[in-house]
C-alpha cells in the first residue's frame, strides 16, 4: 500500500527500529527492495534522486514505483531523494509521489529555513511529507553526487548542530530531517566512525513529530548501524555498496559462463542478488525487533 513516510516513522521511533530508503533506479531494483520488505514484513521507503535522472527520467521510472507500491502487501512510501531543482521536485509530485525530500543544504541557514518553510506549507496541504537536510552530507569521488576522498576529519567539519536542528525543524514544521554525524554518500575512503552522541542530542533537542534520518547508510558497520539507531535514527538511506556489489556479482557470473548469457537472464540475476542483500540490510535495520 502506497503512504507517506509520516505514517511509518511514528512507529519505528517509537518501537527503536530503522525504515530503510533504498533508491530503485530501475523494475530490477523496486522489485527487489519490496520484495524483501514483504518477506521480512516491514515497511519501506523507496526512492528516486534527481542525480539519477540522466540515467532514467522521473516519468519512465516513477509511475511504475508508485504501482509497485499500490500492489505491495506492506506500507511503502515513494520518496524523492535529494530534489535541489524545485521542477524537478514538481515533477515528482505530478507522478503521484508521497514524500519528497527538498533538500537545500547548501545554501545558508535563514534561506534553507524559508525555502522549507514554503515548501512544507503545500507540501503538507497535498498531503505529502516533507524531508530537509541540515549540515552538508559529504560524497566521496566515487558516487553519483560528485565529491573527492575525504577522511573521518573532512567529513567532521559538516557535522550537524544539534541547537540549530531544533530551531529548523521548529521553524520549517519537516516530518524528517537528514543530519550529518559521520557518513556520507557513496564508497568510504576509510572506515566511518559515527559520533552516536551527536544523534542523541539532536534527537533530544528536535521536536518529537521530526524524524531523524541518517543518509550513507550504506558501508557502515551493523553496530554502529544498530547504535544510531537505538539513538534516535528512524530512516537510513542505503544504496551505494548494494549497486557495487550487485555489478560484481553480474561480473562473476558472466565470467563464470564466458559472457554467454541472455540479457533478461542477467535482469533477473540482479534481481535475485539484490533481494537478498537488501533482506539482510532490513534485518539490521529491525533493531532486534
Amino acid at each position: 500500500m502506497l503512504v507517506n513516510m509520516q505514517e511509518i516513522l511514528k512507529d519505528a521511533e517509537e518501537k527503536k527500529y530503522a525504515i530503510g530508503c533504498i533508491n530503485t533506479p530501475n523494475v530490477e531494483a523496486i522489485r527487489a527492495i519490496i520484495g524483501a520488505a514483504e518477506e521480512l514484513n516491514v515497511p519501506i521507503i523507496i526512492d528516486h534522486a534527481e542525480v539519477h535522472d540522466p540515467l532514467i527520467p522521473i516519468e519512465s521510472i516513477g509511475p511504475k514505483m508508485v504501482e509497485y507500491a499500490k500492489l505491495a502487501k506492506v506500507p511503502v512510501c515513494v520518496h524523492l531523494d535529494h530534489g535541489t531543482d524545485y521542477n524537478f521536485i514538481m515533477r515528482a509530485i505530478r507522478c503521484g509521489f508521497s514524500s519528497i525530500m527538498y533538500d537545500c543544504s547548501a545554501l545558508p541557514f535563514e534561506e534553507n529555513v524559508e525555502k522549507l518553510q514554503v515548501f512544507t506549507r503545500v507540501a503538507h496541504n497535498l498531503g505529502l511529507t516533507v524531508e530537509a537536510e541540515l549540515g552538508i552530507m559529504s560524497s566521496t569521488e566515487e558516487d553519483s553526487h560528485g565529491g573527492k576522498p575525504l577522511t573521518r576529519e573532512d567529513i567532521r567539519k559538516s557535522f550537524t548542530d544539534p541547537k540549530q536542528a531544533a530551531e529548523f525543524a521548529a521553524r520549517t514544521g519537516v516530518d524528517a530531517l537528514a543530519v550529518c554525524f559521520g557518513t556520507m554518500h557513496g564508497i568510504y575512503a576509510e572506515e566511518p566512525q559515527l559520533d552516536i552522541d551527536r544523534v542523541k542530542a539532536i534527537r533530544a533537542a528536535m521536536p518529537k513529530d521530526c524524524r531523524v534520518v541518517m543518509h550513507g547508510g550504506s558501508g557502515v558497520d551493523a553496530d554502529q548501524v544498530r547504535a544510531a539507531i537505538s539513538a534516535g535514527c528512524s530512516k537510513i538511506n542505503y544504496y551505494s555498496y548494494m549497486a557495487k556489489a550487485t555489478s560484481r556479482h553480474i561480473y562473476q557470473k558472466l565470467n563464470a559462463v564466458n559472457g554467454n548469457a541472455f540479457y533478461h537472464e542477467i535482469q533477473e540475476e540482479a534481481y535475485h542478488f539484490m533481494k537478498t542483500y537488501i533482506k539482510d540490510v532490513l534485518t539490521v535495520f529491525k533493531n532486534g525487533k
